[in-house]
């Protein structure tokens, strides 16, 4: 007998091949191969959503191959990703092979690897039509906002813009931070700190100004804080009390995708479109010296917290073996999920933990898949491990009625801290404090008063704004990077360091829907709407309903809404640049056309002048001399070319820097790798990137 197994990706096709052995034939569908057309609605509003689904554009040979193939076959096993869209894959296979959708010939893969394989194998099941109408939901969801509510977004303020369900939303709470921070008044207050000796040493340790008679005291102003230190002047200060303990600090849980995604972006500096690339890629299979070609981590879109005991076993043996007994718990600890966590897979884990981060640089890996690989290793190791005992002392200075305190720490157990520390987690060592007694009396050695003002809210990072969707249960944890991705390639925002900031496009989209459409950017509302998918996905609720319930409820509010802004059209302020008219004199401003930026005459239409609009780059054209610009790829990648094209046709993928090359004194380019590069003709000279310290 043959058995025709069919997986998304082509990349873990050979692996699971391998171990599934002869009589199988594993081909790939390299994703969706059935879809909603892009080019119209696609959904039939009038018959309860019906969708009309067709081949994806470009797969029609690949489906007819799939069809040949599974005709010749004694059995076809569906085993797309295990998660809702894999599972809307397998029913439009399915569909299209003519499969009995009540036959057991749906497996899964938590893990590319034998064990994995093999467990999948041994599980098949019917379709899950709950899963599949939950992924069905939301495209079809996703595709009435984006295809009735975009064109009225383009139609009054500009062509060719997007409002989608959860990306309003995603972009609503940058924008909403952005008003924060320009409403934001900040306060004056002070802080007053004092440096002591101890008796009979000269240790020097600080302590800082809390209060007066017990109570905390805020210290509004310079007037207030030089009372203070007046009075101050020439006080004794006492040691009034010392509080010695013993703090537990347990580690953090494995990573979901959310806080891979965010621990990756502060850590690594990835993306999150880079970060799940980077996972896929892992879990999909790398060859190992000495383990052949497997997936190295667990599925890695997941909300679950939960490890299989087998693996749980297995890591506290590692524990054991490579740093002690000590270092395991005494007692197994598992970790808390979440309310509407879909429990279908483990939380994201290596799948062999004898695979450690230094066997893996010696395999065929690429530097990103190390560093993420690494990542998730350690941390994944190190939840499993015992917790850091730290010794803390906390010490009440007393001097009057003023009461000054001061504390610190040492380790007294490393525990897990010895392997990882999350980036959130780390925090200043306060260091160990001299040896101190209740009613020591202190030298003082220096004591003054510091000028602050409080600070607006930060912006959002990747990693922030990931955080804030997961934390309000916006989107889930395939979306995440697409939501990001969506908003940026549009430029509703822009990345300013590591920074999220809103356009003033974005601010107009995010006006004029939190106006007209508030459930579409309601923070509340979405989550509900996801919620009611989850519901879907878990048979507590039927899809048809909760479509009409929404949307006869949107398709009323536009019709109004159309009514209402009959004519009116939004106006942008445009961006002014540098650039001179060289027909009137007038600054430049940045317009938008059908074929993207340009520089236009602010005196339009008295003067018409138009030009390309560039942004310039660091350094200059190592073939020719002259400026470099910053330019996009068709796909929207970034890349470098002169400003004197076509004349002169240098372009390249690596960043120009200010810095100059030692030998020709041309522009140093930086490359993968961390590395600095002149690429004149001839010249050849490079040089590592020097790392920068955490105190650098």
């Amino acid at each position: 007998m043959s058995t025709l197994v069919i997986v998304e990706s082509p990349t873990k096709k050979s692996t699971i091949k391998k171990y599934l052995g002869k009589d199988y034939n594993v081909v790939a569908s390299n994703g969706h191969v059935r879809d909603l057309p892009g080019n119209k609605l696609s959904v039939d509003v009038e018959h309860d959503f019906e969708p009309k689904y067709s081949i994806v554009t470009g797969k029609s040979a690949l489906v007819n191959d799939l069809i040949e193939q599974a005709k010749k076959s004694d059995k076809v096993l569906l085993a797309t990703d295990p998660d809702r869209e894999g599972e809307a894959i397998s029913w439009h296979l399915a569909s299209i092979l003519g499969l009995d959708m009540s036959a057991a010939d749906r497996v899964t893969f938590n893990e590319i690897t034998k064990s994995g394989i093999a467990a999948g194998m041994q599980n098949p099941r019917a379709i899950d039509m709950d899963l599949v109408n939950a992924q069905q939901a939301r495209r079809i969801l996703d595709r009435l906002v984006g295809y009735r509510l975009s064109p009225f977004v383009s139609q009054k303020i500009r062509r060719g813009l997007s409002a989608g369900r959860v990306q309003s939303v995603a972009l609503r709470l940058v924008v909403d931070r952005e008003k924060e921070i320009e409403a934001f008044k900040p306060e004056e207050y002070w802080s007053i700190n004092a440096k002591f000796n101890p008796p009979a040493s000269k240790k020097v340790f600080s302590a800082a100004f809390y209060g007066k008679n017990g109570k905390k005291l805020k210290i509004k102003n310079k007037e207030q804080s030089d009372a203070i230190l007046s009075e101050l002047d020439g006080a004794q200060y006492i040691v009034s009390n010392v509080t010695k303990s013993v703090r537990h600090k347990s580690p953090q849980p494995p990573f979901i995708t959310s806080t891979m995604q965010q621990e990756a972006s502060r850590r690594l500096g990835f993306q999150s479109r880079r970060t799940m690339k980077v996972a896929q890629e892992l879990y999909e299979g790398i060859d190992v010296e000495g383990f052949g070609t497997l997936g190295v981590i667990t599925y890695m879109r997941t909300d679950s917290l939960r490890i299989s005991e087998e693996a749980r076993g297995a890591a506290k043996q590692f524990i054991t073996d490579n740093y002690g007994s000590e270092f395991v718990p005494s007692k197994p600890r598992y970790f808390k999920q979440k309310n509407n966590v879909q429990d279908g897979h483990e939380a994201i884990r290596p799948t062999n933990i004898l695979i450690t981060p230094e066997v893996f640089k010696n395999s065929k890996a690429t530097r990103d898949q190390y560093k993420l690989y690494k990542l998730i290793w350690e941390r994944y190791v190190a939840s499993l491990m015992a917790d850091c005992l730290q010794d803390t002392v906390k010490v009440d200075i007393t001097a009057g009625d003023y009461l000054f305190k001061a504390s610190g720490y040492t380790v007294r157990f490393e525990g897990y801290t010895k392997l990882y520390e999350a980036a959130d987690d780390e925090e200043e060592n306060s260091g160990a404090l001299p040896v101190l007694n209740k009613e020591d009396m202190l030298r003082l050695k220096n004591i003054e008063g510091e000028q602050h003002f409080t600070q607006p809210p930060a912006r959002y990072t990747e990693a922030t704004l990931i955080k804030t969707l997961e934390e309000n249960g916006i989107g889930r944890p395939s979306t995440y990077a697409s939501i990001l991705t969506t908003i940026l390639s549009r430029e509703y925002v822009v990345r300013e360091g590591r920074h999220i900031k809103p356009t003033e496009l974005g601010i107009a989209i995010t006006d004029l829907l939190e106006d007209k459409f508030k459930k579409i950017v309601d923070v509340k509302f979405t989550a509900q709407m996801e919620q009611n998918l989850d519901n879907i996905g878990q048979g507590e609720m039927d899809y048809i309903k909760m479509l009409h319930d929404f949307y006869d409820d949107f398709e009323k509010n536009l019709s109004n809404v159309k009514k209402e802004m009959d004519g009116v059209k939004i106006k942008l302020k445009d961006e002014e640049t540098d650039v001179v008219c060289d027909k009137c004199g007038a600054k430049m401003v940045i317009k938008v056309g059908r074929f993207g930026k340009f520089l236009a005459c602010p005196n339009y239409p008295k003067c018409r002048n138009t030009k390309p609009f560039v942004v310039n780059a660091e350094g200059k054209c190592p073939k020719c001399g002259s400026d470099m610009i910053r330019k996009k790829s068709k796909r929207g990648y970034k890349f470098f070319g002169c400003s004197n094209y076509p004349e002169c046709d240098f372009m390249t993928w690596d960043e120009p820097t200010k810095e100059l090359c030692p030998d020709c004194g041309g522009t140093l380019f930086k490359q993968k790798g961390g590395v600095l590069a002149c690429l004149k003709d001839g010249c050849g000279y490079s040089k590592k990137i020097e790392k920068k310290t955490k105190k650098q």
